[in-house]
């Protein structure tokens, strides 16, 4: 009797030691997150961010907080989240651009890939061919026809080298046999500025980013760069009904932690993000952005970067591309 006694309050005593530890150990998130932006307010990278901070503040039950941290096409703020704890509060919201860093900038201090725990994939969005009106083209055949007759005659737009606007630019030239002078810039206000004024004849850019400015005629239209027709230009062929399947290119969003995030951190992250990325309102809002959701587990992060990795530093080595 009097052993069991013992042995009784020698267990309770040890649960009781026990019960602080397991205490101590919060269940995630207990605290405000992170989700950095490489890039200024405005843009699709960060208006699409601050869509799922919203809806992840929700589904969390803390703060998400968006941060910009522009410059150097998203090599400070990528730098920011690998030197953050991996602990899942410093999380870096990243575009298709992420996949192209390492063929872009060889001495890169970070693996976009190695150095980072993928956590979800967000969305993706095709691009749209515009050409200013003045140019005097109605269709793709057009474009190409005038390239022909005038090389490094026309001039197209993007917001910096590697980006999705320049390798769409630079792989349509590729597959058409045609030479296009590339005009890069430092941000999208001034490219659409001189493009509506027509000192830049054609870009390729996001949907619903462009498409007012066609309603109103001050832009035309040619086709989308996805693999099939976007719903808010639904009469616009693609590239791939044009024989220039080739050239296809979209745009995709994904959010990273820092290499060495927890298991059940990552699984709870990205269960959040796919249940923010179901809900109607969010697909609703990201339609309106020319873009659709792209649930799915953390490998489909991997197999994004990978597959973009491969496919455009290939064209950005072939083109001896260097950043500005």
């Amino acid at each position: 009797m009097l052993r069991s006694k013992l042995m009784g309050l020698l267990a309770g005593g040890l649960l009781a030691l026990a019960l602080p530890a397991a205490a101590q150990t919060p269940a995630f998130p207990d605290k405000s997150i992170r989700l950095v932006v490489g890039f200024p307010p405005g843009g699709a990278t960060d208006v699409i961010a601050r869509l799922m901070a919203q809806g992840l503040t929700t589904e969390l039950g803390q703060n998400v907080l968006v941060e910009n941290k522009g410059g150097a096409s998203g090599i400070i703020a990528s730098e920011m989240v690998v030197k953050s704890p991996a602990d899942g509060y410093t999380l870096l919201f990243a575009p298709s651009s992420h996949a192209t860093l390492g063929a872009l900038y060889p001495n890169l201090s970070f693996d976009p890939l190695k150095d980072f725990t993928p956590i979800a994939t967000v969305a993706r969005t095709p691009y749209l061919l515009v050409v200013h009106p003045d140019l005097g083209v109605k269709t793709v055949a057009d474009l190409i026809a005038l390239a022909k007759s005038k090389p490094n005659g026309i001039a197209y737009a993007s917001t910096g080298m590697g980006t999705a606007q320049h390798l769409a630019g630079e792989i349509l030239q590729r597959t058409a046999g045609v030479q296009i002078l590339h005009v890069p810039y430092r941000g999208s206000g001034a490219v659409r500025a001189d493009i509506l004024a027509g000192r830049i004849q054609t870009m390729f850019d996001n949907v619903a980013v462009m498409l007012p400015y066609v309603q109103r005629g001050e832009m035309r239209a040619l086709a989308v760069t996805g693999p099939k027709r976007s719903a808010l230009a639904p009469d616009l062929p693609t590239l791939r009904e044009l024989n220039l399947a080739a050239a296809e290119i979209e745009g995709w969003f994904i959010v990273l932690g820092p290499a060495g995030v927890p298991e059940p951190v990552v699984k709870r992250l990205n269960e959040a993000v796919n249940k923010v990325l179901a809900a109607p309102a969010t697909a609703e809002r990201l339609a309106t952005l020319g873009a659709e959701p792209l649930a799915g587990p953390p490998q489909d992060v991997v197999t994004l970067v990978s597959n973009d990795r491969d496919r455009w530093g290939k064209v950005i080595r072939d083109g001896n591309i260097k950043p500005e």
